[in-house]
């Protein structure tokens, strides 16, 4: 039997030779071996066949699950998984830092710290991890009020809140609350307005970028949670981008005074909240461009 090397084999089928690299590694391409750091491909064999479903999935989307079902290191989803949490939590007030968030995902274990660390801060790190892999096995499914009730009830599990009577993990509040100081939907009026909020949304075939900001400012708006409103929420956005072949985005520290002043005036002055979006999208398309990644 003959074998030929990564290199040719994309070259062969025009395929880039990360993905080559990444199939081999997965054990998708039978009969390949490597020799040392290099890989072997039986010369005969063909490309793994996509389902139908797959030609429609953006390559971002592609390496994602690809990456996340191999549990590859230093990849695209090893970045988003990293960058998301982190900056999701921080604006929240998680005390981590960008080491401890990466250590964590990396290693499971919080490694050597001389200052007290918040045990919900870590959990709700663990727990983010587990919703990014829901929002990338769900990417191309219509949202619905049960998939964000799972997202908060993942986020929250386990969790000092979760042990409050009042607290409701998964499910809509039950106490009213506020957001920057401005009134939200009251617990009563949550449900109605939710459904109103996804049969508006999931009316529209393929969404714009915009339509993704509106519903978010939207949910956030209503804050139907107790708390983890604005993590849910930015999920839901980066889960949207991904189904509507949209280059996702994430609203870094940096960002977030920005992001919330648009946030208060969308939609009079759309311009504060889509310029933020479209600048935090452009630090997402320079990941896929050190990736190789297609947009």
């Amino acid at each position: 039997m003959e074998f030929i090397s990564v290199s040719k084999f994309a070259e062969k089928y025009g395929i880039p030779e990360r993905t080559v690299r990444n199939w081999c590694a997965a054990g998708k391409l039978e009969g390949a071996f490597l020799v040392g750091k290099t890989w072997n491909i039986p010369s005969e064999l063909q490309p793994p066949i996509r389902s139908e479903k797959n030609k429609s999935l953006s390559p971002l989307l592609i390496a994602l699950r690809e990456q996340k079902e191999m549990r590859l290191s230093n990849g695209i989803y090893h970045k988003t998984q990293i960058e998301l949490t982190y900056n999701s939590n921080h604006i929240e007030g998680s005390r981590l830092s960008h080491d401890q968030t990466r250590y964590i995902f990396e290693t499971n274990t919080l490694g050597v710290t001389d200052k007290a660390i918040n045990i919900d801060d870590v959990i709700e790190t663990l727990n983010h991890f587990k919703c990014i892999d829901l929002i990338i096995d769900n990417a191309t499914k219509k949202l619905t009020e049960p998939f964000i009730k799972q997202l908060h009830s993942v986020l929250k599990s386990n969790t000092s809140d979760s042990k409050k009577s009042w607290f409701r993990v998964g499910e809509y509040k039950k106490l009213p609350n506020e957001v920057g100081g401005m009134p939200t939907v009251p617990p009563e009026k949550v449900p109605a307005e939710m459904k109103k909020l996804l049969n508006e949304y999931n009316a529209k075939t393929m969404k714009t970028l915009d339509e993704i900001i509106d519903f978010h400012k939207r949910f956030e708006s209503i804050h139907p949670f107790q708390d983890g409103n604005g993590r849910v929420g930015r999920l839901i956005m980066f889960k949207e981008c991904l189904a509507n072949n949209i280059v996702p985005f994430i609203i870094t520290d940096d960002l977030k005074m920005f992001y919330y002043r648009g946030l208060q005036h969308w939609p009079q002055i759309p311009g504060y909240l889509r310029d933020t979006c479209l600048t935090a999208q452009d630090n997402y398309k320079d990941y896929l461009d050190y990736f190789k990644i297609g947009k």
